[in-house]
């Protein structure tokens, strides 16, 4: 079983930056693939970042490129997104996700565990 924990986030002014950071345990062959997902009011969720925990290739929404990184720390089991240049419509509820399947998915119904999520507001 694998336990997924948020946090990080908060309100924060258009222009802002916030790290979002997700804490992971269990079996390492269970979490092949660490991605963040978020789900705006009214809207469906939708992919924004995924990482290899092996190598750290990493793959993102366009949406979001350029202005949010992620990362992982291998020692910590820990996987963060660096999240600049924040955006009112960036405004959503951050979820971290993990697939057992090693290979990066964009589709929310290929990961098989989800943490509780965390709010992000970005004001204008």
């Amino acid at each position: 079983q694998v336990q997924l924990v948020e946090s990080g986030g908060g309100l924060v002014q258009a222009g802002g930056s916030l790290r979002l950071s997700c804490a992971a345990s269990g079996r390492p062959s269970s979490r092949s693939v660490m991605g963040w997902f978020r789900q705006g009011p009214g809207k469906e969720r939708e992919f924004v970042a995924a990482t290899y925990w092996s190598s750290g290739s990493t793959y993102y929404a366009d949406s979001v490129k350029g202005r949010f990184t992620i990362s992982r720390d291998n020692a910590q089991s820990t996987v963060y997104l660096q999240m600049n240049s924040l955006k009112p419509e960036d405004t959503a509820v951050y979820y971290c996700a993990a697939r057992r399947i090693y290979s990066i998915s964009t589709y929310s119904t290929d990961y098989d565990y989800w943490g509780q999520g965390t709010q992000v507001t970005v004001s204008s």
